[in-house]
């Protein structure tokens, strides 16, 4: 029984290696896409329902009157108005009081929570309250949410595009050490008047089939990692974290990002390819 030659052995070994290591870049660059299109969902979302939202806090008595006139006056602008009474904000304030509860009472402020039917109705009534009242957006309230998720999107956008940096490299190295493997065959494609485009797509070749196995593999690990993230937020009920989602567009895009890769694998192996046969 005769044994095949190391360098078939070697090549393999290697195909599978780098196999391994593309799949694992695509699936971190898919999770990452898709934890900052979830993000960037739910943060979207979080926005939607309070820009039209705000609260009415009148720390002074003597103004209670004028500005539930304000109110009563722009009713067509609102589109519901509750009033928080002290008994409410009690119970809201109750994991934080104990024992003083009844004099911290005297100090709450009368509370309404505002809906409008349009941001210009927000902005009228706002103006109307002026001095009167401590006017809040909700939007204004929840900006440090709002911005946590931002930069969540940042730090997510920034891994995408260290492990795309990482695919650059990794190709380079699949090609220039395959063109090193076969360097033989390449000098007598060479010897035979074969063109560096014509030996460049044989590696492209090589490369595309590597990175098609590895990009089908690593979307198919990174799916379900983004839904088991995406139930575990809204498992949370809490916040932004509820808000978090992928719809069909998303998926789409995501299912697009290991077609990138591909293409983008198959641009870098032509040009290394290139740089190789012209600097030997």
């Amino acid at each position: 029984m005769t044994k095949k030659p190391i360098v078939f052995s070697l090549v393999h070994e290697q195909s599978i290696f780098m196999t391994a290591i593309m799949g694992l870049l695509t699936f971190l660059a898919v999770v990452a896409f898709g934890i900052a299109l979830a993000i960037g969902t739910g943060v979207v979302r979080w926005n939607s329902q309070w820009d039209l939202s705000a609260t009415v806090q009148i720390t002074n008595p003597a103004n209670t009157d004028s500005v539930k006139k304000i109110l009563d006056d722009n009713g067509d602008k609102i589109k519901s108005a509750t009033e928080i009474t002290t008994t409410e904000m009690h119970d809201l304030l109750r994991p934080w009081m104990s024992g003083g509860g009844d004099a911290l009472e005297n100090y709450l402020p009368k509370m309404y929570e505002l809906q409008f039917n349009s941001s210009d109705d927000l902005d009228a009534v706002k103006q109307q309250i002026g001095t009167n009242a401590r006017f809040l957006t909700h939007a204004q309230a929840l900006h440090s949410s709002t911005a946590a998720g931002w930069k969540m999107i940042l730090i997510s956008s920034f891994v995408l595009l260290l492990t795309l940096g990482a695919i650059g490299l990794c190709i380079s190295y699949i090609a220039r050490n395959t063109a090193l493997l076969h360097k033989r065959e390449l000098e007598i494609l060479n010897q035979i008047g074969a063109t560096d485009s014509y030996v460049a797509r044989q590696m492209q070749i090589i490369i595309a089939k590597i990175c098609i196995l590895a990009g089908a593999a690593g979307f198919a690990v990174a799916a379900p990692v983004l839904l088991l993230i995406i139930g575990a937020a809204h498992s949370a009920r809490v916040g932004l974290m509820a808000m978090l989602g992928i719809y069909g567009w998303g998926w789409l895009a995501l299912a697009l990002l290991p077609i990138a890769i591909i293409i983008f694998a198959i641009w870098v192996t032509k040009r290394t390819t290139i740089n190789i046969l012209k600097n030997n």
